[in-house]
């Protein structure tokens, strides 16, 4: 699941706004995911996006959050259960804090990031089980780009993309930071397509993505996804390709929409 999650990860922004104007504060979508084994795409997860209010003491905060669980039928195959958080801007989408806690066959990690964005650096603490089941710990200060977003972040910033300003081919490259790593991320407009979906037929932009210097993604124009062509930008189709297999997500359900 994380690479679904790294998929939509990868479009950080193509001429993207300041502000935001396509995330409200009461979202969200619903997807199921599916991969390929042995041949057949088969259908295994559920990945729920939604956004809310927060408000401290001293502001008010956007929280990004994303889960991907395995249905249950599939648990004893591998079982996942995966949880992701951004607290941001909502006027900006500009992150201060992220959380990455999951669990996907037996495999559990922590992640938090603490953006300091005055000295562009990240205050990071790491948390891995081991075999035995106790747990080690690591924090480190991580040097990053002054655009650089976290994996969240990024997803919800696809929604402030200017991609009708791009023309078929245009290819940039932004970056994301994903396990204390920052990777240069390849994003190619292709064209405008309507498909048929589970909220019905949409235009939508086509994109192509891949990483550089990175085994995560396979191809060139094998992983894809498709924004809705409109105010809200929603993902509703996406298709990957990595060294393991290949897999697909489809939208099942969008409400509370900005737009």
């Amino acid at each position: 699941m994380r690479h679904f999650l790294l998929i939509l990860s990868l479009l950080a922004t193509i001429l993207i706004s300041a502000q935001n104007t396509s995330v409200g504060t009461n979202e969200k979508l619903v997807f199921s995911a599916s991969y390929n084994m042995s041949g057949l795409l088969t259908e295994l997860a559920q990945v729920i996006m939604e956004t809310s209010e927060v408000k401290t003491s001293s502001s008010t905060l956007l929280k990004l959050k994303c889960t991907a669980a395995t249905y249950n039928k599939w648990d004893s195959f591998f079982k996942i259960r995966d949880l992701y958080e951004s607290y941001v801007s909502p006027k900006t989408l500009t992150p201060y804090l992220y959380k990455r806690d999951i669990s996907e066959g037996g495999y559990e990690k922590f992640m938090q990031y603490k953006f300091k964005h005055k000295t562009n650096t990240i205050e990071s603490i790491k948390r891995k089980k081991r075999r035995d089941g106790t747990t080690w710990e690591e924090k480190s200060n991580i040097r990053i780009g002054p655009s650089t977003k976290d994996l969240i972040t990024t997803i919800y910033s696809i929604r402030n993309l200017d991609i009708h300003k791009a023309n078929p081919g245009d290819n940039q490259v932004f970056k994301i930071v994903f396990d204390n790593e920052e990777f240069s991320i390849n994003i190619k407009y292709l064209s405008k397509e309507t498909i048929s979906t589970n909220i019905g037929r949409k235009e939508c932009y086509k994109l192509a993505i891949s990483v550089n210097n990175s085994a995560v993604l396979k191809g060139n124009n094998d992983n894809l996804l498709w924004l809705t062509a409109d105010a809200n930008k929603i993902p509703v189709y996406a298709k990957f390709k990595i060294a393991v297999g290949s897999g697909e997500l489809k939208i099942k359900s969008a409400t509370g929409l900005k737009n």
